[in-house]
């Protein structure tokens, strides 16, 4: 005779349901966050993509993908090629310049020094990206500190405003930052006892930090490296205000089809469609490669 009383059988059909319930009821807030402001907008951009912008005696494609295959053109090939170069020069000098500093915080200045010293690197990230830019204008311009501080020593000048070199400074002083922490917070953890080892059995400190040092600090390399890359990708201001008419990249030319004088909405949304999934894959790799660094931030 079975010792299970009638109540007991009758609550045991409950414990599923409620195991299925529960986690839906506190995922449901984010759920219909990510819906209302990822999801939806998404699904409307994609919408819009397939909606051609069409003229009088244009040839309509019944697929929709027209704005699409406009992106293959010259000069929009040109465009998005020279936002991958952008981003892909401002991540090589972020990890050029940031890997040394991150390196001297994390391993050789004074622990009292070191939340300081991060701080300070922190801090222009509490002031708007857009009065950082004109506060490169002021620097750059021809008649700016720059010119004007070389001018006083004697020094040609240099004119650099409205031109790439520009875009270059202003992308890797917004970006560098973050290369700085992440590198700092993978560099922190690093085993300082391998080190010793490495020195007890003759290596150099050369050899020491590309056999040591760098492997072990490879996953916040990856997680740096991809998100200043991911960021710079999609930066407007800085090709804006420093790099002149010259200097059009794939951001400035969706805001061009929604705000500009083009005013050709599926063709941004085309576009834009793209530039979320070359980010959507970035961020996938910042994911799988990143490890716990990438995770942090």
């Amino acid at each position: 005779m079975s010792n299970v009383s009638p109540v007991e059988s009758k609550s045991t059909p409950i414990a599923p349901f409620s195991k299925v319930v529960e986690p839906l009821l506190l995922l449901a807030p984010a759920g219909i966050w990510l819906a209302l402001l990822l999801v939806i907008p998404t699904l409307l951009i994609f919408q819009l993509s397939l909606v051609p912008n069409i003229k009088p005696g244009d040839v309509v494609n019944p697929s929709g993908l027209d704005n699409y295959w406009r992106i293959f053109q010259p000069d929009i090939l040109r465009v998005v090629g020279r936002s991958l170069l952008f981003a892909t020069g401002t991540t090589i000098s972020c990890l050029l310049l940031g890997f040394p500093v991150a390196y001297w915080i994390a391993i050789m200045a004074p622990k009292r020094w070191r939340n300081l010293l991060l701080l300070g690197f922190i801090l222009p990230l509490w002031t708007s990206s857009l009065l950082r830019s004109y506060a490169w204008i002021s620097i750059l311009r021809p008649t700016g500190v720059l010119n004007t501080l070389l001018a006083t020593i004697g020094l040609p000048t240099l004119d650099l405003l409205n031109r790439t070199q520009a875009v270059y400074v202003g992308m890797t002083y917004s970006l560098l930052p973050y290369m700085v922490l992440i590198l700092y917070a993978s560099l922190e953890k690093l085993d300082r006892q391998l080190l010793e080892a490495a020195a007890d059995l003759g290596a150099t400190p050369q050899q020491a930090f590309w056999k040591v040092t760098v492997p072990q600090t490879l996953p916040g390399i990856a997680a740096g490296t991809l998100l200043v890359f991911i960021t710079g990708l999609g930066d407007f201001v800085n090709p804006e205000l420093l790099g002149g008419n010259s200097s059009m990249t794939a951001a400035r030319l969706i805001y061009n089809q929604f705000l500009g004088a083009t005013q050709n909405w599926g063709f941004g949304s085309a576009l834009s469609m793209v530039l979320i999934l070359a980010v959507s894959v970035a961020i996938a790799l910042l994911i799988k490669y990143g490890g716990e660094d990438a995770k942090s931030f």
